[in-house]
């Protein structure tokens, strides 16, 4: 059987549907999933493995036996885990078929069949009773359910449901309590990421200022969190304005409530300021003494920073205020934590509204519509006056007072730079009726909606009618093989064989400027575009050799664009600057890069010295956006 899947063509921004096998989806979840680095990450592992020994010993010490429930099991590691400490049976819950498929095979390899029963439903489906999926409750809960939010992937409603309906009232549990930490910052950089600045134009007339309606400057924004790598952001790119206050903790072992509620902290702040930016992270703690405690705190709030634990699939927080609000340090203030059973978000306020109180602040939601077309590295790309000079010093080299421009991008400034420096008319696609609008608050805000002129319609489609006549992160994929002492490679197997699919033999964007890398070799050309010729019809093909000039491992390798605006002016999606005599490399914090996974079975050992080289193929498909790469390890000697 077949299925349709939707897929955005980066071409035309439009959705096509494509026929792909019934389980397409399912090896596209495996593929890109955080499965491997979650068990890749020790720190966790270690942290879960003290916790489950502690609370199966403290059920063995009441004389009980050890029932375990655990919910998202996975690869069935924690169930292993927790037979390994003594368990006498474990139901392992796993709603995700394929991931239920190969923990059954990996209990079966590492000998626990008949102590771990894996059970494919969602836990809220899962029955107790003489007939039931479980004779009788769980006396321990064993449970990774958690995401950078914590919140985000249902544990909430999850773990009130277990409570209810899967586990006795006095049981254990592991994670026994999770924590939830905030820190008010001043950040010119981060509010970026959530509100359109002014942009300044030079022309012959003078300056000129394109500025935002006043709906967008109002908008609380969208709720949804930015969660980052908090590490890779530089201290000095934030002002600190208060401690690390403890917003709220949730006791596992208890009753857990979904419903809606506030947390406040009142605090003094450490200096005067403008409140825009909450960062926050969240710990674990494993025992109900707190002795075992896994945390996602950023360095300069950790207790070991020279020992931190670098993960992917658990990051931190960015959320933005509603408004910037002026602060003046020594005068206190409250910041209240809300949600919902899924989401988080943060305001402050003068003073503490009652603990959980039922009279909740509404969940932001935009509606100027740019939080909802642009995202926040676009948000962030927009307000880059040093970006903006360049698109505009490169269109004074090229308009005339006759000029016509087309700007064909959904939600761009360019047609108002064009009009600004001079063209005699615009045009402006906005293919969504979403970044129609928005253009059009945009445009009235600076009169200049009788002055460019909006085209709702992709540019394929487009006609001179239209134009009134007028033309012109490798541990993610490395195989985990044994984790803890269990034998998963399993896993490793079912990723491979989901690598295999069209999909994820292509490039995946990740924006780098989070992820600490090294280069092994200098940056090479593969394909050169012309955008004042036709497209190719044909798929344009390279290939070449990039020699090893570093010591290190080779897990990838990275693909970007850079625009020749003029011959002297380029913007890179990629790296803004060479590469560091170590290969460090410095990214364009807006963009993400497209990532190509080595292959396992490429030798990753690179030696400097080594008479080796990668060699690459490249095929594009234009009209697809399509790009397919392949990488063999190359001898150099003659």
């Amino acid at each position: 059987m077949k299925v349709f899947c939707g897929q955005l063509n980066p071409t035309t921004g439009s959705m096509e549907w494509l026929e792909e096998d019934e389980h397409y989806d399912y090896h596209q979840e495996i593929a890109r999933s955080s499965y491997a680095d979650m068990l890749h990450d020790k720190d966790r592992n270690i942290k879960y493995y003290e916790g489950i020994r502690a609370a199966v010993s403290r059920v063995k010490d009441r004389g009980q036996k050890a029932l375990v429930l655990d919910i998202g099991t996975g690869t069935g590691l924690l169930s292993m885990m927790a037979v390994t400490a003594g368990a006498d049976f474990c139901y392992a819950i796993e709603v995700f078929k394929p991931m239920a498929d190969a923990a059954v095979k990996i209990v079966e390899e590492n000998g626990f069949s008949d102590k771990i029963k894996v059970i494919n439903k969602h836990s809220t489906e899962v029955t107790v009773g003489p007939d039931g999926d479980m004779p009788c409750r769980a006396n321990i809960l064993v449970t990774e359910l958690f995401d950078t939010e914590l919140i985000g992937e249902g544990a909430l409603p999850s773990y009130e449901h277990a409570h209810r309906h899967l586990v006795q009232e006095t049981c254990e549990a592991v994670p026994h309590r999770a924590t939830v930490y905030a820190q008010l910052v001043e950040s010119k950089r981060m509010w970026s990421w959530n509100k359109l600045f002014p942009v300044r134009v030079q022309t012959s007339l003078g300056e000129q200022v394109i500025i935002p309606p006043s709906d967008l400057e109002q908008c609380p924004g969208a709720p949804s969190v930015y969660d980052i790598q908090l590490n890779q952001v530089s201290p000095a790119d934030f002002t600190v304005l208060s401690d690390v206050l403890p917003m709220f903790s949730v006791d596992f072992s208890k009753q857990v409530s979904s419903s809606a509620a506030c947390h406040s902290r009142q605090f003094e702040p450490l200096a005067s300021g403008r409140a825009q930016v909450v960062l926050s992270w969240w710990d674990i703690e494993m025992d109900p003494e707190g002795k075992i405690k896994c945390t996602m705190a950023p360095f300069w709030a950790h207790s070991d920073p020279q020992g931190l634990q670098w993960r992917d699939h658990w990051m931190q927080c960015v959320y933005f205020l509603p408004q910037e609000e002026p602060i003046v340090q020594g005068v206190a203030l409250c910041l209240v934590a809300h949600h919902d059973d899924y989401c988080v978000w943060y305001s402050l306020q003068r003073t503490c509204p009652e603990e959980n109180g039922r009279v909740q602040q509404m969940r932001p939601v935009c509606d100027c519509q740019a939080h909802l077309l642009w995202n926040r590295p676009r948000f962030g790309e927009i307000n880059d006056q040093g970006r903006n000079d360049q698109y505009a010093q490169a269109l004074r080299t090229v308009l005339m007072p006759d000029s016509v421009c087309l700007c064909i991008s959904d939600g761009s400034l360019l047609s108002m730079l064009a009009h600004y420096l001079g063209a005699e008319q615009v045009f402006t696609i906005e293919s969504s009726a979403a970044s129609h609008e928005l253009m059009k608050k945009i445009f009235k805000a600076n009169h200049l909606e009788d002055k460019i002129s909006i085209i709702e319609k992709r540019a394929e489609l487009l006609t001179s009618a239209d134009l009134e006549g007028k033309k012109d992160l490798w541990r993610i994929r490395s195989p985990c093989g044994n984790c803890e002492g269990f034998d998963v490679h399993i896993m490793d197997d079912m990723i491979k064989s989901a690598l295999d699919f069209r999909e994820s033999k292509e490039a995946e964007p990740h924006p780098l400027w989070e992820y600490p890398c090294r280069s092994l070799s200098e940056p090479q050309r593969i394909l050169t575009f012309d955008f004042r010729q036709l497209v190719p019809q044909q798929p344009l093909r390279a290939e070449g050799t990039m020699e090893l000039r570093r010591l290190g491992r080779s897990h990838g390798a990275v693909l970007w664009m850079e625009y020749h605006l003029t011959p002297d002016s380029t913007v890179s999606t990629g790296l803004l600057e060479p590469a560091e005599d170590k290969g460090d490399c410095c990214w364009n914090p807006h963009c993400k890069q497209a990532v190509y996974f080595l292959s396992p079975t490429l030798d990753p050992k690179m030696l400097l010295g080594s008479p080796r080289a990668v060699s690459y193929a490249v095929e594009f498909h234009p009209h697809s956006g399509d790009v397919t790469m392949q990488f063999r390890l190359a001898d150099t000697r003659n």
